[in-house]
């Protein structure tokens, strides 16, 4: 496996806590981009937070200077469609999420409704920043029924902000299990689906490949769990304290993506 930054073809970048947080675009994320791009190689944005459609962000990307389209971007959301039209292609499925989450479901051609009803035949969650108690106690009825299946999209525990952090799809999924007993199939990161199908995607070599996030529990394994070089950056929620303690280590850790950038420069 080819551990030069600069062999690398295709880079699959997380975004909170790696390239922006919030809306603050942390420096060298522009420039390191455009080196990228320099260097004849690609890069695809492959994140967990499943509260914005593509659309969205695309559009929270341009805010930034930032030009893309939907071929740059892999979510949880996109993966956890292509697992639920596998599964339930005809079938009713109970989404809990944003507006932006339900949007991109349906626009991937499937049954999603947001009230209880006869046959739903799956419980689907993604990280909510619309989240409602009234949701909430749906989903617990919903979860009493064992022959409902439960999704997730991600893990994550919380999402950063520009204050901190506030829970994230992992948190509430372990509120439900306190309440229902039940536990959700997470579809995003850790798993190697997302890095799979983005590599397929792009129709790189996994020697060509590098993941670059903040996190070492999805980020990070995600990229082990697909047997791909792995790059963690300290601008979000990591803290070396915490890769000291982690089972699971980075090939390379960098302070932010400028200190990348300023290697690839070179």
């Amino acid at each position: 496996m080819k551990t030069n930054l600069k062999d690398k073809k295709l880079y699959l970048l997380d975004m909170d806590g790696t390239l922006y947080l919030g809306t603050r675009l942390f420096d060298g994320t522009l420039e390191f981009l455009n080196q990228v791009k320099k260097m004849g190689g690609r890069y695809m944005f492959m994140t967990n937070n499943s509260s914005r459609s593509v659309n969205k962000y695309i559009e929270k990307l341009a805010s930034f200077g930032i030009s893309a389209t939907k071929e740059d971007f892999l979510t949880s959301s996109q993966a956890t469609a292509l697992f639920l039209k596998k599964k339930y292609k005809d079938k009713i499925i109970y989404a809990l999420g944003t507006e932006s989450f339900k949007e991109e479901l349906r626009s991937a051609g499937l049954k999603i409704v947001d009230k209880r009803c006869d046959n739903i035949a799956c419980l689907v969650m993604g990280f909510d920043t619309e989240l409602t108690f009234s949701k909430l106690e749906d989903a617990c009825i919903l979860l009493l029924d064992k022959n409902i299946d439960y999704i997730a999209t991600n893990p994550d525990l919380v999402c950063p902000t520009e204050f901190g952090y506030v829970p994230d799809c992992g948190s509430v999924s372990i509120m439900l299990e306190n309440a229902t007993k039940r536990r959700p199939i997470f579809i995003g990161k850790p798993e190697p689906a997302m890095a799979n199908l983005a590599i397929e995607k792009a129709g790189a070599k996994k020697e060509d490949v590098i993941v670059i996030g903040d996190r070492i529990y999805t980020d990070i394994a995600c990229g082990i769990n697909a047997n791909i070089t792995t790059a963690l950056v300290l601008s979000g929620e990591t803290t070396m304290e915490i890769v000291e303690k982690s089972e699971q280590k980075p090939d390379f850790i960098f302070q932010n993506i400028k200190e990348i950038y300023n290697i690839l420069a070179r």
